[in-house]
């Protein structure tokens, strides 16, 4: 499966998290013992939430925002791109976008 092939509904996001930093002295760290970042990049958004009178609320965010998010948000999602985590997450586990 590719990126290209994913299509968030409704109010969900795809996001690709950001890399884990490397430590400055040196020290690596294997997968399981590091904390992965709760930042990413928006990749694409779906087309937001129904209300009851099926009206369609806009979504706050945007293809290439940088996002902050909660720790246990998501789904993760596994594409061709080993190097790359992705998460489809609803836009209220999105705290806030950085500047």
């Amino acid at each position: 499966m590719t990126l290209n092939h994913i299509k968030p509904l409704g109010n969900r996001v795809l996001v690709k998290r950001s890399q884990a930093k490397v430590s400055k002295g040196g020290i690596i760290l294997p997968d399981s013992a590091q904390e992965k970042p709760k930042q990413g990049q928006v990749m694409a958004v779906g087309p937001g939430k129904m209300d009851e009178e099926g009206n369609v609320k806009h979504m706050n965010v945007k293809v290439g925002d940088q996002v902050l998010f909660s720790s246990y948000a998501g789904t993760e999602v596994k594409t061709g791109d080993v190097q790359a985590e992705y998460l489809i997450m609803s836009e209220e586990d999105i705290l806030g976008v950085l500047a």
